[in-house]
């Protein structure tokens, strides 16, 4: 009986770490998500005017 629960507990620690990797997988992606900058704000065209000083 000890060698079955042996291999429950196992099995049940496995479960565990999968949902608690899963968890963070999300938490990483949802602050991914939040902190990306859009393709729209990194090709737009800024004047660079700071060449006028030097005349």
């Amino acid at each position: 009986m000890s060698g079955q629960d042996d291999a429950a507990t196992g099995s049940r620690g496995q479960r565990i770490e999968a949902v608690e990797r899963e968890a963070a997988k999300r938490r990483l992606l949802k602050q991914a998500e939040a902190e990306r900058i859009p393709v729209e704000e990194t090709t737009r065209a800024v004047p660079d005017r700071r060449w006028r000083h030097d005349r």
